[in-house]
């Protein structure tokens, strides 16, 4: 039997996918870190630890970069920033990345979830993407999206995603717990 108290999961707790992630982590017992910033509103106030100035930092680029890896500009690039600086926070916490979002015509996530999912390529991290308009987990292999059915393998991992997860993106966080740590305790169903 695993034991789920020897696994962590990195997430930002902002609602839909990564409050999904959370709660989800907490029925089955994983340790559980919020990363968060000043001014930044959370749904999941679980395990929060709130970046320092000087932490933020460490994960700051350049929008010109952030813009050419994602395929696109950001009008507001200053609001966007601090969530680009804490999922560096994020994936660089967790060895294995899971996202939940849509995968675009150009190998990018949509959204916010997109600079995670291109750090994860970007530090080699393994990689899975739930696609809400596909209905299916797709993992980064050899450059390219594959079809898969992952389970978290590593003892650190992440959980991000849009704050519009359907009732299939809900489902498929809850049978990705299920495939890596069996059925939920069953004080927690």
């Amino acid at each position: 039997m695993v034991d789920c108290s020897q696994y962590t999961l990195f997430s930002g707790g902002l609602k839909g996918a990564e409050a999904e992630f959370g709660k989800n982590a907490e029925v089955w017992g994983v340790q559980e870190v919020n990363f968060s910033f000043k001014g930044h509103d959370m749904e999941r106030g679980k395990d929060v630890r709130v970046l320092t100035e000087a932490e933020l930092k460490q994960g700051d680029i350049s929008m010109e970069i952030v813009s050419k890896r994602m395929h696109r500009t950001y009008a507001e690039a200053e609001k966007i920033r601090r969530v680009i600086q804490s999922l560096f926070h994020v994936v660089n916490s967790g060895h294995q990345v899971f996202a939940v979002g849509w995968i675009r015509e150009d190998g990018t996530v949509k959204g916010g979830t997109g600079w995670a999912v291109e750090l994860a390529k970007l530090f080699n991290r393994p990689l899975s993407v739930y696609d809400q308009g596909k209905n299916q987990w797709f993992t980064w292999k050899d450059h390219e999206w594959v079809t898969d059915t992952p389970v978290i393998q590593y003892d650190t991992f992440c959980g991000t995603g849009t704050r519009y997860l359907t009732d299939e993106g809900r489902r498929a966080i809850r049978e990705l717990f299920e495939r890596s740590f069996g059925p939920p305790p069953e004080n927690k169903v």
